[in-house]
């Protein structure tokens, strides 16, 4: 069982400017709902970081809510928490695969998301997952937004001669003006 098993976490990365996240949950199952969301917390704190919560009703509204607050706040990285537990038709797919779906685009688009939507086949599976003292799946969550902001952090300001460029920044170069393209 997973309950036991060992499993490598990575050290917790130092900041030297404050972080700030945003924590997504939809609480369709409070209880669990609630456990995931002390785990991110106690983690971004733990951090050094500081925290916003919003309530969504269920795990596909997780990543529009993402999507709307990077468009209009300032956050450096996003906890999408929730839970889905199979029921007896195909929404469950439909629901874990988007969602998920959803939050990976907006992570290869440069996002900063930790995701710790539960997809289990029953509610003690759900609940293992989600306990602060068992596997703390959204401590988990968090502690992957947070490495990502450190991964951003440190390459955000590079730009090094070698490797490919966005076509957006091969255009700017090209159009400088006078014909020259150094950036």
């Amino acid at each position: 069982m997973a309950k036991s098993e060992a499993h490598y976490v990575l050290p917790r990365p130092e900041f030297d400017k404050p972080v700030k996240l945003l924590i997504v949950v939809a609480p369709y199952y409070k209880d669990i709902a609630d456990d995931l969301v002390a785990g991110a917390k106690a983690e971004i704190e733990a951090a050094g970081g500081s925290w916003e919560l919003v309530e969504v009703p269920g795990a596909l509204e997780v990543p529009t809510a993402i999507a709307i607050s990077d468009r209009q706040s300032n956050f450096d990285g996003y906890v999408a928490l929730g839970c889905v537990i199979r029921g007896e038709t195909t929404h469950y797919e439909t629901v874990c695969n988007d969602s998920s779906r959803a939050l990976q685009l907006m992570g290869l688009q440069g996002l900063c998301i930790g995701n710790g939507i539960l997809t289990v086949e029953t509610r003690d599976q759900a609940v293992v997952r989600a306990e602060t003292a068992g596997q703390n799946k959204g401590g988990g969550a968090a502690a992957a937004a947070l490495h990502l902001i450190a991964l951003a952090r440190k390459w955000g300001d590079q730009r090094k001669g070698v490797g490919f460029r966005a076509p957006s920044d091969a255009i700017l170069l090209a159009e400088k003006g006078d014909g020259s393209t150094t950036a």
